[in-house]
């Protein structure tokens, strides 16, 4: 019966749908009036509520659902979303101020010499105002309004003019910032998060250990990181589209035939490009450029890119006058004067107070502040006055915004009903079941994705579909793609929904401007080739997974928060950056290790020659261990082929097995509400059928293959071995940095020591002198100060003995003299290694430190250099199989 009102759910949700009835309703409607009718149903017929459900009962769901709804907007992490209004007033605000307009008269003057080239600049400011505005059914009106009457006027296809407007007018969907990417953002934070749990299940029951190591955790992401995975895939899929105009048209020149501009190319004429030009990139700059630099989050790039807008319209609304630049010059000039403030002055007010200093930046700062708000209130109120334009784009913004949000909350609600019916656990079973592996069932939804896109909107897609096979896809560990990936993925897909007819809303656009000599079927020829285009470019990024990750992990790795090289998901990528380093400089390094090792420590106290000595020892380990590391590495790949498939089947098998043991479980515990004789029948049902799996899984476990504990228990060895080795090499490279490190430290701070010598000689009048106590305050004061000295902790803790005979009232003068003597050849001790290897052997040691930090000694650094995080980023952009380890 689950899945009957599984079934129930989808028919009442796409009949809902079918009929027009708004998706906002559609969506929680049919999830409560499913929910509401199993739990009838179940009390009438079974007398239990709850009969009809996967599990739980029908208040259990319904108060899940609501729990789903405020988590949409009440959970803190989920800040994400706030970003959406911000971006949604940006692109309306540009769309009201007729950017696109002369974006796209700009551009056509430029690019019509060239063959296809009017079909060029359409897709060139369709990939701007996508940056730009974001919003697919005012570029698509635009360009069709003014472009297409243009394309047509010279003798342009039919098809290929429609075709262009209405794929460039999408590119919005795919290019931030964008809309869809924040929405995927926020459902696939939370699929990154359920798939963890998964995936430490599913190593728990492979493995047996409780725990697993972090390096095979579900990576997470973020709205700043969706917009850097899918920079370079949007301007992927902007060039193919570009590139195939070009060859259509040199192959077909009659139907994209090259357009010369009738004017004069003059000073003007480029000045007047550079105006309608300039700003757009200059926002597109300042809002992606501060997400990419860390200057700013998603949610205030997002209001950046709303003050640009209203800025940018306060001009371009006024016509005629000399003071229309007036506030864009005073916002320039205020942004100027606080990156020079920020730049040449110390802008902490609570530091300048406390510390004292210059509050020349503090004054300049607040004056340039003022400059930005005068200029947005001056061009608000422009915008304001002008046909009341301010009003109109902020009820669009709340209309759309709304629209958003509850769509948001309504597939919160329907997710919660899919999953009181089974339906997560039917599309895990159905996915894991399928031959192939993880890329069989990525193909299987993105084509269910693709299908849906005929009929649904992108935003029903991303909250509906998203939430229940992201977790899935996350999970698997054979591919191990990443967060960011999967979103870029999903939203190229989900782009072509713009397209596909019978529903694609760009076809609705242009059909509403386009003039009736073209045909809804030239529309629909044109979007064909299109449409393919943006399957081919959805191979691409499928095939290089580094046009998405290598952004998003480069800003990571280089940032200011950047991990540290001991992170344990940087280790293998360190490794292997740390066996290029060697095999390029082995000479140099084996060099520096031998000339270390020759050194004379006979002078140093016995323990730290000890450390030294171990120190260089380890190096020279580390490198005969790094070595056999990528041995180790080797034999296993080279036994992976043949133990790949046996894994496979076994684990197969054994998730069948486990299936039917908690299948058998869950009866058992059924037994315990069938004891009335009325529940006879259904008893013996029961113990049928637990007796039917116990036959089943004896007959699963005899599928086993016979020479699977002999193959596993030799990879299993191989596999230990390999990590044996990297943990030899980390232990090894540990202890032949470490050591020098913090000697080199404690040798940079002898001034700090030989400092403090004439307070600690001082100090044996005020003790001689001590009858009841007195001098111990000075004592603790100078025991302090030694202790604030990196390697003084010796002196510290002898001093801490005299402070002890020093009590009031309980002075031993005697001993508290005779430990002070102690502390003094402690310190006569100290002073003399530490002078003697500062003349010596400092300089040889900075020189080991310098020789080994970019190999063996990486994993000791406190943070990675511009070198390793650039080769990091690289590496760890490659989705990397680690099912062998489940």
């Amino acid at each position: 019966m689950e899945l009957f009102f599984l079934a129930v759910l989808v028919i009442i949700m796409a009949t809902a749908l079918g009929s027009g009835y708004p998706v906002a309703f559609a969506l929680p409607g049919a999830a409560i009036i499913t929910i509401i009718l199993a739990g009838v149903s179940g009390l009438i017929f079974s007398g239990d509520p709850s009969a009809y459900f996967h599990q739980g009962g029908p208040s259990q769901w319904l108060s899940s659902g609501v729990t789903n709804l405020r988590g949409v907007y009440w959970e803190v992490e989920r800040d994400t979303l706030i970003a959406i209004p911000l971006f949604i007033f940006m692109g309306i605000m540009l769309q009201k101020s007729k950017i696109a307009e002369d974006l796209l008269v700009t551009m056509a003057n430029l690019f019509g010499p060239v063959p296809g080239g009017l079909g060029i600049s359409v897709v060139f400011v369709g990939a701007l105002l996508a940056a730009t505005t974001g919003i697919v059914g005012a570029t698509v009106v635009a360009m069709g309004l003014i472009s297409l009457p243009a394309m047509l006027r010279n003798n342009y296809s039919k098809p290929l003019a429609s075709g262009t407007i209405a794929a460039s007018g999408t590119l919005g969907q795919i290019i931030p910032p964008s809309i869809v990417l924040i929405i995927l953002a926020d459902q696939l934070a939370s699929a990154a998060d359920q798939a963890g749990t998964a995936r430490k299940l599913l190593h728990k029951e492979a493995t047996g250990e409780l725990s697993m190591p972090s390096m095979f955790d579900v990576g997470s992401t973020s709205a700043g990181e969706m917009f850097l995975g899918a920079l370079v895939p949007g301007i992927v899929l902007v060039a193919v589209y570009m590139l195939f105009i070009l060859v259509f048209a040199t192959f077909f020149p009659k139907a994209a035939p090259a357009v010369r501009y009738k004017g004069v190319m003059d000073l003007k004429f480029w000045g007047g490009c550079v105006l309608t030009i300039v700003p757009p990139l200059g926002l597109i700059f300042l809002v992606l450029g501060s997400i990419i630099t860390g200057i700013a989050t998603v949610n205030q790039a997002g209001a950046i890119g709303a003050s640009g807008a209203l800025i940018m319209a306060g001009y371009r609304l006024i016509e005629g006058t000399k003071a229309r630049y007036y506030p864009a010059i005073l916002a320039m000039l205020s942004i100027l004067l606080i990156a020079f403030c920020l730049s040449n002055y110390t802008m902490n007010v609570k530091a300048i107070i406390v510390n004292g200093g210059n509050s020349t930046g503090i004054w300049l700062g607040l004056l340039a502040t003022l400059g930005l708000i005068t200029s947005l209130v001056w061009s608000g109120l422009r915008v304001l006055k002008l046909n009341n334009t301010l009003h109109e784009v902020m009820i669009e913004t709340a209309k759309t915004t709304s629209l958003v949000f509850i769509i948001l909350l309504g597939a919160a609600m329907l997710t919660a009903a899919f999953r009181a019916f089974g339906g997560e656990d039917l599309v895990r079973d159905f996915l894991n079941s399928l031959p192939g592996g993880f890329w069989a069932k990525f193909v299987i939804v993105m084509a269910v994705i693709f299908v849906l896109g005929f009929f649904l909107d992108f935003i029903e897609i991303a909250v509906v579909v998203v939430p229940i096979v992201a977790p899935i896809l996350l999970a698997d560990p054979s591919a191990n793609i990443t967060a960011v990936w999967l979103g870029v993925m999903i939203g190229l897909n989900i782009q072509t929904s713009f397209l596909t007819p019978p529903f694609g809303f760009a076809l609705f656009y242009l059909r509403g401007v386009a003039p009736s000599s073209v045909r809804t079927v030239d529309i629909y020829k044109g979007v064909i080739a299109f449409i393919c285009l943006q399957l081919i470019a959805l191979g691409i990024v499928g095939y290089y997974p580094q046009l998405v990750n290598y952004l998003p992990n480069r800003m990571s790795l280089l940032g200011d928060s950047s991990p540290p090289p001991r992170n344990p998901k940087l280790q293998i990528c360190l490794e292997e950056y740390s066996n290029v380093e060697v095999n390029k400089n082995k000479d140099q390094i084996v060099g520096t290790i031998a000339k270390a090792k020759a050194l004379d420590l006979t002078f140093l106290p016995k323990k730290i020659s000890s450390n030294l000595t171990g120190a260089f020892n380890s190096a020279e380990t580390a490198l005969a261990q790094l070595d056999q590391i990528f041995v180790a590495e080797k034999l296993v790949k080279d036994n992976t082929s043949s133990y790949r498939p046996l894994l496979t089947v076994v684990r197969g098998i054994e998730s069948s097995i486990r299936s039917a043991e908690n299948e058998s479980k869950e009866l058992k515990s059924s037994l315990a509400y069938l004891k009335s004789e009325d529940d006879v029948e259904k008893r013996e049902q029961v113990i049928a059928k637990m007796k039917s799996l116990e036959k089943e899984i004896v007959h699963l476990k005899s599928e086993i293959p016979d020479e699977w504990k002999t193959t596993y228990k030799t990879f299993s060895k191989l596999t230990k071995a390999e990590n044996s080795a990297r943990m030899k090499y980390r232990r090894a490279a540990d202890k032949s940095y470490e050591p020098v490190s913090e000697l080199v430290l404690i040798i940079e701070e002898n001034d700090k020591l030989l400092g403090l010598e004439s307070e600690l000689v001082s100090l044996r009048v005020l003790i001689n002198n001590d009858t009841d106590g007195d001098s111990l305050l000075e004592v603790k004061k100078l025991a302090k100060k030694f202790g604030r000295v990196k390697g003084a902790s010796s002196i510290k803790s002898s001093l801490g003995k005299v402070a002890r005979q020093l009590k009031p009232g309980k002075v031993k003068l005697e001993k508290a003299l005779k430990e002070y003597e102690k502390s003094l050849k402690i310190f006569a001790t100290n002073k003399s290694w530490r002078v003697a290897l500062k003349t010596n052997t400092h300089k040889d040691l900075k020189e080991y430190l310098s020789g080994i930090s970019e190999s063996i000694g990486a994993r000791k650094q406190s943070k990675l250099t511009r070198k390793q995080g650039l080769y990091l980023a690289k590496c760890s952009a490659i989705h990397r199989d680690i099912s062998l380890n489940f």
